[in-house]
């Protein structure tokens, strides 16, 4: 009994989720609402007990209010990089979602998933700022500090409901599913309950074509930039639309473990590719490969090529998609306006000219 007691749950989970994302509460959803009361009564209690540290930098908080993934690694990505445009040095601290380790670490090139996390480990590789991963958000700050003196602001992803770290301001992520039926957990899946307005120093960004809920936002603009082996993606190697566009006519098998894989799916089909989904859950560790035995060509988001090694891979043609996500002008103005100014950039040294000795 025991052994089916775990699949049976698993079952149970899926199909509960599955309603979450319906329009409106179905009948099991709403019987679960006096335990959503409890979760929100809870969680209210615990921010007003929980007083906010400053990280001695000006902070920017990336989150969701939906359970899963919305888009906050490629929007932390490009927001380092939009940051750095405006003046700003960034660092990003993570909790780590999913690492064998506890107690605060700096992200490295060498890091393995497992250790740090797959997507601090993508961000720091895709953007090259100093990532540093810990459940304790002040405590990485601090690391963070130490190690990279130049840093002059933090970005916390994932960080919205960590009370504990206060913030100059917050980006808040949905995708193309909004908030489902609008229900706190267990009975939906928002973790607070969507506000009437947007929060107080915050800016709303849709990983969507258009907005998803009444909250007034941007839409990130997002493209796939293109396919790339995954061993010389390791390498460093740039993906190509050429190489995608090749894939067009080969039975594909597409993999994706991120929080809604049929966006992947979706965009790979809209390039023309013939595909086979291969949906695994969200951060899955890859300890067994997910594709059927003799399969030719696998395409995977960078999520997934984060906890591949290309020789575990042999016999197959493992290709990494990138994802081209670009922020809005309107929207990052938006952000600059919620922030200090940067600061000036150091100042060299003025040394005196040097004398020239008389002949």
């Amino acid at each position: 009994m025991s052994s089916i007691e775990p699949g049976l749950l698993a079952r149970l989970s899926r199909a509960l989720q599955r309603r979450w994302w319906q329009a409106r509460p179905t009948a099991a959803t709403r019987l679960l609402r006096p335990l959503s009361a409890l979760y929100e009564t809870l969680a209210e209690r615990r921010r007003r007990s929980t007083p906010a540290e400053s990280a001695g930098l000006p902070v920017v908080v990336v989150g969701n209010l939906i359970v899963g993934g919305a888009g906050k690694t490629p929007t932390v990505i490009a927001l380092v990089q939009a940051l750095r445009a405006l003046g700003w040095t960034p660092g990003v601290i993570s909790r780590g979602h999913g690492r064998a380790e506890g107690g605060v670490a700096e992200v490295r090139r060498d890091s393995r998933a497992r250790a740090v996390g797959d997507e601090p480990l993508l961000i720091h590789l895709r953007s090259g700022a100093p990532v540093v991963v810990g459940r304790d958000r002040i405590a990485a700050a601090r690391a963070l500090c130490a190690a990279h003196p130049q840093v002059n602001l933090l970005l916390a992803d994932d960080g919205l409901q960590h009370w504990r770290l206060a913030r100059d301001a917050q980006v808040i992520v949905f995708d193309d599913r909004g908030a489902g039926n609008g229900l706190t957990l267990p009975a939906g899946p928002m973790r607070q309950r969507l506000p009437d307005n947007v929060p107080r120093r915050s800016v709303v960004l849709y990983n969507a074509g258009a907005p998803s809920t009444p909250l007034p936002g941007w839409c990130a603009q997002r493209r796939l930039a293109g396919a790339v082996e995954l061993g010389d993606w390791w390498a460093g190697q740039p993906p190509s639309l050429e190489a995608l566009a090749a894939l067009k006519g080969r039975p594909v098998v597409a993999v994706a473990g991120i929080g809604s894989p049929e966006r992947f799916f979706s965009m790979l089909r809209a390039q023309g590719l013939s595909l086979s989904p291969c949906p695994v859950p969200d951060h899955h560790d890859y300890a067994t490969l997910p594709w059927p035995p003799g399969t030719t060509d696998v395409v995977l988001t960078e999520k997934d090529a984060i906890k591949l090694d290309a020789r575990r891979c042999a016999g197959t043609r493992v290709w990494v998609v990138a994802l081209d996500f670009a922020l809005p002008g309107g929207f990052v103005s938006a952000l600059s306006q919620l922030l200090p100014a940067p600061p000036p950039p150091p100042a060299f040294p003025a040394f005196p000219p040097a004398s020239v000795a008389d002949p």
